[in-house]
């Protein structure tokens, strides 16, 4: 397994269990830095999953609303755990990421990764589907900025 790739099950599994006990933001640290123990043995960069957790706690308001656009028949608490969590992380890493760091095609493929690996029989397609509404809206986005600093 890839290092970025167990990063992101590291982190999955964190938003996971802390989403599940409903937790607090100050136990989450605690949450993560066990199963970083405990499932990242020989994970050479351990920056980059804290900085990911750090990332998906820092816009989680922005993350459920692009959730909820995304699966408009959908409402938030109705989607299962993991599938919520592994939308917060793709959605984080297509749109908070450095594109050159992690280009969108594998944001959205890594998060089919987990969906494949972590979810139910239909969380692959949920996902892929979630994720590639939130991408072509946010293609149209960037499209329409770029149009608009031609045009000025």
């Amino acid at each position: 397994m890839g290092s970025r790739h167990l990063s992101r099950s590291i982190v999955l599994q964190t938003l996971y269990e802390w989403d599940f006990w409903k937790g607090e933001k100050r136990e989450i640290e605690e949450i993560f830095q066990r199963n970083l123990k405990s499932l990242g043995e020989g994970l050479l960069d351990q920056k980059y999953p804290l900085e990911l957790l750090k990332g998906v706690l820092k816009h989680w308001d922005e993350l459920n609303k692009l959730i909820v656009s995304g699966a408009p028949e959908w409402p938030l608490n109705q989607i299962n755990i993991i599938d919520r969590n592994i939308l917060r992380i793709g959605i984080f890493e297509l749109l908070f990421s450095d594109f050159k760091e992690v280009p969108p095609k594998v944001a959205i493929n890594e998060a089919v990764e987990l969906a494949k690996t972590f979810g139910g029989d239909s969380s692959r397609r949920f996902v892929n589907g979630v994720l590639g509404t939130v991408y072509r809206e946010m293609e149209e986005v960037l499209d329409k900025t770029k149009k608009d600093k031609e045009n000025n």
